[in-house]
């Protein structure tokens, strides 16, 4: 039977909502209703950042950036519920609005082709075949994460801190579907390209690239399951590009095509859009423009305070046990060190068990307010290879991979 995305019997309003979102399909089977309506509202901490929560099929109610395409927000307090993010809590990123609703996994096929020795035509079947499923915890994070703190304002999604989680991927290394295939002499890259597709025919294809020795580095992943259950639709099913490591920009969704290429790939999505200042920090001035840019490619480090949203309460000479994660994009997290005075002095946080060099990375300390009044506390990460947060944020006009020490500020009473 077709993978489809349940609709239930709605209030018109709610109906129209639905429609307007592409995710509503003639005939699709009656399931679950929508969980609540668009009036339920969050603020982000940044300007015009009022926000609907709307439960999309297969989701809790999520933080509605558009709705064509969906761009859906993870609230932030589901950061601290666990270090692995649910499915139904899991953000959402598409580029176009002609997304699928609907996908029969007995009629999808993978096609492999171009600069290889057999082109291949598989089947979920097929592809299961191909060799032992493996499972990888890994961090999935756009690039436009935090956008909306950027300050001067740039343009995009004004997203806040919930554009990434933390899953367990399961699938098949690419390196294996591409030695079936064979990988032909003179091979450059790899293009990937998936069932999304723009609504206007002069918009652009999402279509991705990947240097082929990366491709066959045997951790980028082909997934048809997400934390021990199939992708859900929103997020790629029933096969999805994982890349380690990468940001989201990579990870293509419902993937259905991959060329192999003896050029370097210059499709809109990798010559022109997601490129960053050719430089070590990938920054400029605020307010001027990169002379050179080259894609974006890896996370920078990041950590965050998930225990506290801010202006929370604490009292006074009692200890508070403060927790947090922070990740990187896959040298490991050696240290995290907490400021509760604006960052005047660290103390040193103790790290949780590591789950993965991919995944979130749970720190926590103890924490005694001194004395009543207003507290700014701070968290910062540092890696394996010594990278580690920048104190003042980076700017770039795009918005992308901010990683400055966040702060909280708390009130002790």
């Amino acid at each position: 039977m077709p993978r489809i995305l349940p609709a239930a019997s709605l209030p018109l309003n709610r109906r129209q909502f639905l429609q307007a979102s592409g995710l509503l399909v003639a005939g699709a089977t009656l399931g679950r209703s929508l969980a609540r309506a668009a009036d339920d509202v969050t603020a982000q901490p940044f300007a015009n950042g009022k926000r609907t929560l709307v439960a999309y099929p297969q989701k809790r109610p999520l933080i509605v950036l558009t709705s064509r395409p969906a761009q859906l927000e993870t609230p932030f307090a589901v950061f601290n519920e666990s270090l692995i993010t649910p499915n139904d809590a899991f953000f959402v990123r598409y580029h176009h609005s002609n997304h699928p609703t609907s996908v029969d996994p007995a009629t999808f096929r993978l096609r492999v082709r171009g600069k290889v020795n057999t082109a291949l035509d598989l089947s979920l079947g097929d592809l299961q075949r191909l060799g032992a499923p493996v499972e990888l915890t890994a961090v999935n994070q756009c690039s436009g994460n935090s956008r909306g703190f950027f300050n001067p304002r740039v343009n995009g999604g004004q997203l806040g801190h919930g554009a990434m989680g933390n899953a367990r991927w399961t699938g098949i290394p690419l390196r294996t579907v591409l030695e079936k295939a064979g990988v032909a002499t003179g091979a450059r890259q790899v293009s990937f390209n998936g069932l999304d597709n723009p609504v206007a025919e002069a918009a652009p294809d999402f279509v991705k690239a990947l240097d082929i020795d990366h491709a066959l580095d045997g951790e980028v992943m082909l997934a048809w399951g997400m934390n021990g259950e199939d992708l859900p639709m929103l997020n790629g099913y029933p096969l999805r590009l994982i890349v380690p490591g990468y940001f989201g920009t990579y990870w293509v969704k419902h993937v259905n095509d991959l060329e192999v290429l003896d050029t370097t790939f210059t499709g809109f999505w990798m010559a022109t859009a997601y490129r960053v200042a050719d430089n070590p920090s990938h920054s400029v001035a605020p307010g001027t423009a990169p002379k050179k840019t080259v894609p974006i490619e890896r996370f920078t480090i990041r950590s965050f305070i998930t225990s506290l949203a801010e202006n929370a309460t604490l009292p006074a000479g009692r200890e508070t046990t403060v927790r947090g994660i922070a990740f990187d994009s896959g040298h490991g997290i050696r240290e995290v060190t907490f400021s509760s005075d604006g960052g005047q002095t660290w103390r040193a946080a103790t790290l949780g068990a590591d789950g993965g060099r991919y995944g979130f990375r749970e720190w926590r300390i103890g924490y005694t307010p001194p004395q009543r009044g207003p507290h700014t506390l701070m968290a910062r990460a540092l890696n394996r290879i010594g990278e580690t947060q920048p104190l003042e944020p980076l700017w770039n006009p795009a918005g992308y991979a901010r990683n400055v020490v966040e702060t909280v500020c708390v009130e002790a009473v």
